[in-house]
């Protein structure tokens, strides 16, 4: 059993293969992989870093079992909570919430306005876990990024 508190570390070009490793194992389990998907995988620090997102990663015992990235939204202020994942080994010990807190917390530590995801209602504990937090489900666009898509959630920073 895991008690214990995991370390949140910035994004380092070094880690850029756990990122995918990391989110390429749950897309590929309940998902077909999107060409979108695998470029900004692949390249981390050019789709996301360079752009003036953000990446952490959940480190226990010298492993990286967990991360999340922000990327900023297009045409609105806030940012996009995106590719959050933790290795299988480790699901189910509150390893996401951890990672989820440290998300909010950076979020309004850097004065975001608004957090938002996308995500798919089979994802049961991961859309369990966002409520919980207090991301509210708003309206999904037609044009989704994400073909799996079929819930996008909010998170006022403002309040």
């Amino acid at each position: 059993m895991i008690n214990s508190t995991i370390k949140i570390i910035p994004f380092d070009p070094k880690l850029s293969q756990q990122f995918y490793d990391l989110n390429i194992e749950w897309l590929e389990r309940y998902f077909i992989i999107e060409d979108y998907d695998r470029a900004v995988l692949s390249q981390p620090q050019k789709y996301i870093i360079d752009k003036g997102g953000f990446i952490f990663f959940g480190l226990l015992n010298h492993n990286i079992i967990g991360t999340y990235a922000f990327m900023p939204l297009k045409n609105e202020p806030g940012f996009e909570l995106t590719k959050m994942s933790v290795a299988p080994d480790y699901r189910g010990f509150k390893i996401g919430q951890q990672l989820l807190t440290h998300c909010i917390a950076f979020a309004k530590q850097q004065n975001f306005k608004k957090l938002l995801l996308y995500s798919s209602t089979k994802l049961e504990n991961a859309i369990y876990l966002y409520r919980k937090f207090g991301f509210e489900e708003v309206v999904l666009e037609a044009d989704s990024p994400y073909q799996r898509a079929d819930i996008k959630m909010e998170y006022d920073l403002n309040v």
